[in-house]
């Protein structure tokens, strides 16, 4: 890719049936001994709707690549932008899982995950079913979905006015696509991801995620790191605070990587 070219989800990869749409960055050194992280984007909202999902995410994983020399897939989600499918949320979870798989498929020295909004939320429920995730960053998280549980019908028309759900004939059964968003549930998977590392990242005037909702998630893992952003909104792809946290974590992450590595051999050769 040229030096002032714009990076965009080319990559692509399989969810069971589906093909998603990514983006997949790797540091100038190759894959070998490299960490792995998933980027995952949150839901698209009027005016930046699914065509739109992910946009800048890219260019996110590029410097993850050039700067911490890790291995990084940014995904769309079904539904978004080139992938196929429609939203579902536990299809969205799949999704997660899927991306892990691939990514641990191509060598990667471990694998992390890290996400914004609905996708950190799905970040964290990934990481506490799969043991393969080494550690969580969710940034904006909702700590459930009980609001769109209690609402299922609204959420459907949102999903097809911002073009998650293209299908008309989609769900064929709306009463089990309904209920997926009462069986997905953050802080149950915050506490079944401990002890492993969690970042909490949330900032102090997101108007759409509560403040509340982070210390939750908090407080269910038990051991989390938590960082407020003075401030922010939800929006916290684009505050240069919150994405240098989200750096020095994984920079930790992957230093902690290596001294475990090297006490494994010392122990090995002892």
């Amino acid at each position: 890719m040229a030096a002032d070219a714009v990076p965009v989800m080319d990559y692509r990869f399989a969810s069971g049936e589906l093909m998603l749409s990514g983006h997949l960055a790797e540091p100038a050194l190759g894959r070998a001994e490299a960490p792995g992280l998933v980027l995952c984007h949150g839901f698209p909202t009027r005016g930046r709707e699914s065509e739109q999902s992910g946009k800048s995410f890219p260019e996110l994983a590029n410097r993850i690549a050039a700067e911490l020399g890790w291995v990084v897939l940014t995904l769309n989600f079904r539904g978004c932008a080139e992938a196929e499918g429609n939203f579902s949320l536990v299809g969205w979870l799949d999704d997660v899982h899927a991306a892990v798989e691939h990514l641990s498929s191509l060598g990667v020295a471990g694998v992390w995950l890290a996400g914004f909004g609905t996708g950190a939320s799905l970040a964290v429920c990934e990481g506490a079913r799969n043991p393969a995730v080494k550690g969580v960053a969710a940034l904006a998280t909702p700590a459930g979905f009980e609001e769109w549980s209690r609402q299922p019908r609204q959420l459907l028309l949102h999903a097809r006015n911002v073009h998650v759900v293209k299908d008309p004939e989609f769900p064929a059964d709306f009463d089990e696509w309904a209920n997926e968003l009462k069986v997905v549930r953050p802080v149950e998977a915050a506490a079944q991801l401990a002890p492993r590392p969690f970042l909490v990242v949330h900032g102090d005037k997101d108007d759409l995620t509560p403040l509340a909702d982070c210390r939750t998630l908090v407080n269910s893992h038990g051991s989390a790191e938590i960082r407020i952003i003075d401030g922010a909104g939800h929006e916290l792809r684009h505050d240069p605070r919150a994405v240098a946290v989200l750096l020095g974590w994984l920079a930790r992450q992957q230093r902690s990587a290596v001294e475990l590595q090297q006490d494994v051999a010392l122990s090995d050769e002892s």
